[in-house]
C-alpha cells in the first residue's frame, strides 16, 4: 500500500510577497505584485509590465555565503534559495550539519532556464577573450539542475537531488515526482518546488509572440485579467515557491505541523495531437489528466470543491472552464469554487505551478477562497458553462475539503493535483 504524504513546509518568493507573510496577506487583500518594468520600456518591448519579486541585497546576504554571493548573477537561483530554505524552516527542519547525507530527505526542483543573465555575461566574456575571468561559479548558475544542487548542498540532503523541466507544468508535476517517491517508501521527505528567471532575456521571446498584452503599460495592475472578457494576453512573472512533502509517519514522529494531505495527482501530455500543439492544449488529454488525478487520488469528482486553474489570461481560459466543466461533469452553480492566482503574479512560466499550489494550501489555513482580481466583466464563454457565483471577485470565508490544483504548459503538457484538508 503506498503511504500518506502531508505538506508540513511552504516557502515563496513572489512579485506581490516574499515570505509566507507578505504573500497570505497580498492574497488576501488581492494586492498586485505586477509593475511596470523601465528596462523592458528602454529596450522597446511592446508589454513593459511584469512581475518580479522585489528582493534586497540585505536579504539575500542572508541566505548565501560570502563565497557564494560573489558573482552571483542568476536570479532563478535566488528566488528558488530564498522559497526552498524557508520552506525547509517552516517544516521545523535544520540544515544538515553532521558528516553523513541525510540519506531520506532529497529534492526536486525544477527550473524552465536558469541564469540567463550569467551565461550572458559569461558570453561576453568568452567572446572578449576573457574566459579566465568567468569565475567558479558560472557553471552552476546556468545549469539547469544548479537550483537543485544548491538547495541539496545547503541542505546536506542525501536522497534524489534533482531538476525537472515542463514549461508553465513544471512546479506541479515536481509535487506529484516527490508525492510518488514518498508514497513509494523511498523518501520520507523531500523539498520540491520551482523557480523562474527574471528579465527581458526571458521574457523577451514572449513579446515577440505577440502574446502579452500591449495596452497596460501606464495601468499594469489592471494587465492581467484571467477569465475576463477584456482579457489580452498574459502577464510575464517570475520568483519562486517550494513545498516540503512528508510521510505522515515522518511528521507525526517529529511534531510537524501539517498545512494539507496529497491524495495523488496526474501527469500527461497531448502530443500535439488534434488542436493540441506547442503552444495550444489537447482538451482529450487535459480533461483526461483532471479525471484520472481525481481517481487516482481516491476520490469522486464532486468532492472537489474549489479549483486553482492555470487560466493565463489569454483566449484559452474559457476553454479551460469547459474542460473542467466535462472532466468534472459538473456546470452551473453545481460547479466548484475556481480561482487564478494569475491576476496578481502574472504569469511566473517554469515557476507558476509552484507559487499557485502554495497559494492554493494556504486557503486551508486562513480558511478562505482568495478573490480573483479583473475579472469583473466575465468572459461570455464562461458564464455559459459556470455560473458567476463560482468566481470570487471577493476573498470569501470558506473552509476548503478538497482543492485541485492543475497546470498546462507549452508542449501541450499537463498536470494536476488533489490537495485534502488534513484529518486522521
Amino acid at each position: 500500500m503506498s503511504r500518506r504524504v502531508v505538506i508540513t513546509g511552504l516557502g515563496v518568493c513572489a512579485p506581490n510577497g516574499v515570505g509566507l507573510s507578505d504573500f497570505t496577506q497580498a492574497l488576501l487583500n488581492g494586492k498586485s505584485g505586477i509593475r511596470h518594468q523601465p528596462n523592458l520600456e528602454k529596450l522597446g518591448f511592446g508589454c513593459q509590465v511584469a512581475g518580479e519579486p522585489l528582493v534586497k541585497d540585505k536579504l539575500i546576504d542572508s541566505y548565501f555565503t560570502p563565497l557564494e554571493r560573489r558573482g552571483l548573477n542568476a536570479t532563478g537561483v535566488v528566488y528558488g534559495v530564498i522559497a526552498g530554505v524557508d520552506a525547509w524552516k517552516d517544516a521545523g527542519l535544520d540544515k544538515n550539519l553532521t558528516n553523513e547525507p541525510s540519506w531520506d530527505r532529497g529534492v526536486i526542483f525544477g527550473t524552465g532556464i536558469l541564469g540567463v543573465d550569467k551565461f550572458r555575461e559569461a558570453i561576453h566574456l568568452i567572446d572578449d577573450g576573457n574566459v579566465r575571468r568567468l569565475g567558479s561559479t558560472s557553471v552552476i548558475q546556468t545549469m539547469a539542475s544548479g537550483i537543485s544542487a544548491y538547495l541539496g548542498g545547503m541542505l546536506g540532503c542525501g536522497n534524489q537531488v534533482t531538476t525537472n523541466s515542463a514549461a508553465c507544468t513544471t512546479g506541479t508535476e515536481g509535487i506529484i515526482m516527490a508525492y510518488d517517491r514518498i508514497s513509494q517508501g523511498k523518501a520520507e521527505i523531500m523539498l520540491t518546488g520551482s523557480c523562474s528567471d527574471s528579465g527581458p532575456y526571458v521574457w523577451g521571446g514572449f513579446d515577440a509572440m505577440r502574446i502579452l498584452p500591449r495596452g497596460y503599460n501606464n495601468d499594469p495592475t489592471k494587465a492581467s485579467r484571467p477569465m475576463s472578457a477584456t482579457a489580452s494576453g498574459f502577464i510575464p512573472g517570475s520568483g519562486a515557491g517550494a513545498l516540503v512533502l512528508e510521510s505522515l509517519e515522518s511528521a507525526q514522529k517529529r511534531g510537524a505541523h501539517i498545512y494539507a494531505e496529497v491524495l495523488g495527482g496526474e501527469i500527461n501530455s497531448g502530443g500535439q495531437i488534434d488542436e493540441g500543439s506547442m503552444t495550444a492544449p489537447n482538451s482529450m488529454a487535459v480533461q483526461r489528466c483532471i479525471s484520472n488525478a481525481i481517481s487516482n487520488s481516491g476520490i469522486k469528482a464532486s468532492e472537489v470543491d474549489v479549483i486553482n486553474g492555470h487560466l493565463t489570461a489569454t483566449t484559452k481560459d474559457g476553454l479551460e472552464i469547459a474542460n473542467w466543466s466535462k472532466a468534472l461533469n459538473r456546470k452551473g452553480k453545481d460547479f466548484p469554487f475556481i480561482n487564478s492566482f494569475k491576476g496578481v503574479i502574472g504569469h511566473c512560466l517554469a515557476a507558476a505551478g509552484s507559487i499557485e499550489s502554495v497559494a492554493a494550501i494556504l486557503q486551508f489555513k486562513e480558511k478562505v477562497v482568495f478573490k480573483n482580481i479583473n475579472c469583473e466583466d466575465i468572459h461570455p464563454e464562461i458564464t455559459n458553462a459556470i455560473a458567476a457565483s463560482c468566481i470570487p471577485r471577493e476573498t470569501a470565508l470558506y473552509e476548503p475539503r478538497v482543492i485541485a490544483k492543475a497546470s498546462f504548459g507549452f508542449g501541450d503538457v499537463n498536470a494536476c493535483v488533489i490537495f485534502k484538508a488534513f484529518s486522521m
